[in-house]
């Protein structure tokens, strides 16, 4: 029996994802839970990792030359990536601050809300168009995840408004990316993107330090301990980079699956890690019918992208460009080298609908309409 040795990688790739993505959640729940490590400043965490993010992506660049900065106008800094960065930086500090309130398990199943969210805003700033069918979907999503919310026992309201007010700061900040960098033929892998838009959100974030925690770290015995900051930066650089190698390697119904592979895996975990994160049987039923919603509408935007790339060619050529649409689906980014030497035949087809997690929403997407559920789901830090 011969072991096809790109299989074995690329499924030592989707490990890797769901290890550093439940990993990092885990990580930042810990450390910021009263009741574990005891360091309640969400805003300072996540300033820790954008700079730490920004850091090894100038010495990535600058120092090292890994890669090369894109040619970036004051123009489009101004007008793109400031305004990107503020939301995302939004979506983080509320992302964040909700780990204090409620559960990692209850967490995961309002990101079912992520497809709503994005779906709305992308109404809202015209790339995608108000359908009946995707609005039902988008309608069952919203129930299951109002089910779910009822049936939490250790429901709360504040941490509630935070997660969701994330969540809609997050897709708007997806929708704006399409919108803004990408109608203006701005390319940035992962590197890239770290380098320009982690220091901007750091400094997006002082303000609200300034405000909200500067006051508490002087007044209150706060404990630092350098490597466990180090050791749950790093883990959350690594997650981009295993995004970025995993939407490489598999297609988008793949991607979806290791997502939602990953997030019943986070809500086991958390339940035995964190015991205070307890499921209800009402939770586990909400969350089943949100799923539902979102398989249902990640089918109907992967039809339509088939119906949309496909013509009506005979059985066996349709099913021909399918499988090749599957590896095309999962495309994130060509380099301007490789596309120059193929012809300028390069393609960069990367999506939200492949691939949005949060924990590292580096990632450059450019059919936003096209979101599902966040699958493979809050750099949050």
């Amino acid at each position: 029996m011969t072991i096809n040795k790109q299989l074995v990688l690329t499924y030592i790739y989707l490990l890797v994802y769901i290890l550093l993505s439940s990993g990092v959640i885990l990580y930042n729940k810990w450390v910021l839970s009263p009741k574990y490590f005891n360091f309640p400043l969400p805003i300072t965490l996540t300033m820790i990792h954008m700079g730490f993010s920004g850091l090894v992506a100038f010495l990535l660049i600058r120092v090292f030359k890994v890669v090369s900065p894109v040619k970036m106008t004051f123009e489009i800094y101004a007008t793109c990536v400031i305004p990107i960065s503020a939301f995302f930086a939004s979506s983080l500090w509320f992302g964040n601050t909700a780990y204090l309130f409620i559960s990692v398990a209850f967490i995961q199943m309002l990101k079912a809300l992520m497809p709503v969210a994005t779906f709305v805003m992308a109404v809202i700033c015209g790339t995608d168009k108000l359908r009946c069918d995707i609005f039902l979907n988008m309608l069952l999503v919203s129930v299951g995840v109002v089910v779910s919310s009822y049936g939490e026992i250790h429901f709360n309201i504040v941490g509630t408004v935070y997660q969701v007010t994330g969540i809609f700061a997050e897709a708007l900040r997806l929708v704006l990316t399409q919108v803004l960098l990408q109608k203006k033929g701005l390319t940035l892998n992962p590197i890239t993107s770290l380098y320009y838009i982690a220091p901007c959100s750091f400094v997006f974030l002082f303000v609200p330090w300034y405000l909200l925690e500067k006051p508490e770290i002087e007044v209150s015995q706060i404990q630092f301990n350098f490597w466990i900051f180090f050791s749950n930066a790093l883990c959350a650089l690594a997650l981009n980079f295993s995004i970025f190698l995993v939407i490489g390697r598999t297609g988008a119904v793949t991607i979806r699956v290791a997502g939602v592979l990953k997030d019943w895996i986070l809500i086991a975990l958390s339940t035995l890690i964190f015991p205070e994160s307890t499921i209800t049987t009402l939770n586990i039923v909400g969350y089943a019918i949100a799923l539902c919603g979102v398989v249902m509408y990640n089918y109907l935007k992967i039809k339509d992208g088939r119906a949309v790339q496909l013509p009506v060619d005979g059985v066996s050529d349709r099913i021909a460009k399918e499988l090749k649409m599957e590896k095309k689906s999962s495309d994130l980014y060509v380099p301007d080298d490789i596309a120059k030497n193929s012809g300028g035949k390069g393609t960069r087809n990367g999506s939200p609908d492949s691939i949005v997690d949060e924990e590292a929403p580096f990632i450059p997407s450019s059919r936003v309409s096209h979101l599902g559920r966040s699958p493979l789901s809050s750099y949050s830090a």
